[in-house]
């Protein structure tokens, strides 16, 4: 099982070179590029908590631009203060932006990819958007490798379709173990890399977000391959892909094995 450190930093490598004075990378986060982050509608909340945690570890404490569709607050909420703070974040980084039109929140987002001042731009895309197209991915990704600033963009119950990212993951809620005292275990998540520039499609990642730590971390999860199992190399790529016919399909997230003891909650 590869650490959350050791994801952050192939986010970082399928990202490529990095542009001539766009400053050091952060440890944790992707330093640039588009970067896609699937989920079902009943994991919308964790996929947001995830972004977020992912934002959180950077250590510029720049702005965060939070792009989404009004409608989509009628499904989950408005982001609140106290749980941006659960996930290490100080509201008063964050800046929404709440918009009616699809077209609109891509046109703000696309702004905000081109803003050298912002830490990352996090864009919510709720459903099937045929404004998110191929073009539109293209702009945001050659903006985002401009000015450095990563954007990841959230799909909530929509299909994959080409696009221009970096990389692309399928994300799900996983149960977490209590703590002490059966204190309630944390937010944790299990994450399948779809698509990759490099051929590593295929590996598995379960993380839970530390609140002591403020940090992302990992943690073994039942039934997913040791790291002698997680091959690298032209071999394993090759067998990756025919594991994953066409451009994306997404993997199934449960596998046999022992669910872990205790009292378990969801994420988000």
């Amino acid at each position: 099982m590869h650490d959350f450190e050791t994801l952050s930093r192939m986010m970082r490598q399928h990202a490529g070179p990095r542009p001539a004075g766009s400053g050091p990378a952060s440890a944790g986060l992707p330093s640039r590029g588009l970067h896609e982050f699937h989920a079902a509608a009943a994991d919308a909340v964790s996929l947001s908590g995830l972004a977020l945690g992912l934002a959180a570890q950077s250590g510029r404490r720049r702005p965060l631009l939070h792009v989404g569709r009004s409608l989509s607050e009628g499904e989950t909420g408005p982001l609140h203060g106290m749980g941006l703070a659960e996930f290490g974040l100080d509201p008063a980084r964050l800046l929404p932006v709440r918009l009616r039109d699809p077209v609109a929140v891509l046109q703000a987002a696309l702004e905000g990819a081109a803003c050298a001042a912002l830490d990352a731009v996090i864009v919510e895309l709720w459903g099937e958007v045929r404004a998110y197209d191929l073009t539109a991915s293209r702009r945001l990704a050659l903006a985002a490798r401009n000015s450095g600033v990563p954007v990841f963009v959230l799909r909530v119950g929509a299909a994959a379709v080409a696009s221009a990212a970096e990389t692309r993951w399928q994300v799900r809620a996983v149960p977490s173990v209590a703590l002490a005292a059966n204190a309630p275990g944390r937010p944790a998540f299990d994450l399948t890399l779809l698509r990759a520039r490099n051929g590593q499609e295929g590996l598995r990642y379960h993380v839970e977000w530390d609140r002591a730590l403020s940090k992302l971390v990992s943690r073994p999860l039942t039934g997913i391959a040791p790291d002698s199992d997680l091959e690298t190399g032209s071999g394993a790529a090759a067998r990756r892909r025919a594991a994953l016919p066409g451009a994306v399909v997404s993997l199934p997230v449960d596998r046999q094995g022992t669910p872990p003891s205790g009292p378990q909650r969801r994420a988000g």
